[in-house]
């Protein structure tokens, strides 16, 4: 694919609670959108390889999450359905009418949720190796997700060198997981733990039955249980990757635009 010749400016958008989200635009005002949603402890930077891959007249925008990146906020509520109202400000700011929004990891629970909160505006949802993750979905007991929260509350270092090593495939680079780990372990805080609550007590299927739109999944083959295609295959569209490891958006972004591309046409 032909590099695109973009130029991204960067802005910002105010909400409550002294809450201020940042993004980058790019591409023509007015064009196709696509906005891509970043993952737990990561930043729009992120997609910043896939978007050079996009096509020139493709209008991408991509958001930090607040208290990721360069977003800020002292809000208390950090629930999946609060992402979402940050990329609805955005969406709203951009004047956007129509849009496909893409997610990795927890960005694509945030994706489920614009969408549902935007059935109008979102077209179609693309989730970047999120949402087949049977540890983490479907929704959990109280008694689960306190068992599941309480290694990060005890050993929150340890918990996350758990999680990027379990989000790396057999062959990945020792490096990379260790480059990874250091910037995810350094997410803000006390954000970064209540969101990840936020997404443990997120009842995923409830907000699949309550979004229309067409949802494409593309997950690593090697991180990828058959029992989460069982489950979902009536509601997902589960495209199997070899791109690398649960990161593979930053692995391969040229790839990954391709993909992009493929689902939004």
């Amino acid at each position: 694919m032909t590099l695109a010749d973009r130029v991204s400016t960067h802005h910002e958008v105010r909400r409550a609670e002294h809450t201020t989200i940042r993004y980058t635009a790019s591409g023509p005002v007015g064009g196709p959108t696509l906005l891509l949603i970043h993952g737990w402890a990561c930043s729009r930077s992120d997609f910043d390889g896939v978007t050079r891959h996009l096509p020139a007249g493709q209008r991408v925008l991509a958001v930090d999450l607040a208290e990721h990146g360069a977003s800020r906020s002292v809000r208390e509520v950090w629930t999946m359905e609060e992402f979402a109202h940050d990329v609805a400000a955005v969406l709203a700011a951009e004047s956007v009418s129509t849009a496909v929004v893409a997610g990795h990891s927890l960005g694509g629970a945030v994706a489920v949720e614009v969408a549902r909160l935007l059935p109008e505006v979102v077209t179609r949802v693309v989730a970047l190796d999120a949402l087949t993750f049977l540890p983490l979905f479907p929704a959990m007991d109280e008694e689960r997700a306190e068992a599941t929260m309480r290694g990060y509350h005890t050993d929150f270092a340890t918990a996350v060198r758990r999680a990027v090593e379990d989000g790396s495939p057999a062959g990945t680079d020792p490096e990379r997981v260790t480059a990874y780990y250091e910037k995810m372990v350094a997410v803000r805080q006390p954000a970064g733990t209540r969101a990840l609550e936020g997404l443990v007590r997120w009842d995923m299927d409830a907000a699949l039955r309550a979004t229309r739109q067409p949802i494409t999944v593309f997950a690593v083959r090697a991180l990828l249980a058959q029992e989460a295609v069982d489950r979902y295959r009536d509601r997902l569209t589960i495209v199997p990757v070899d791109l690398g490891s649960h990161h593979f958006p930053v692995e391969a972004p040229e790839a990954t635009a391709e993909l992009l591309v493929s689902v939004v046409g």
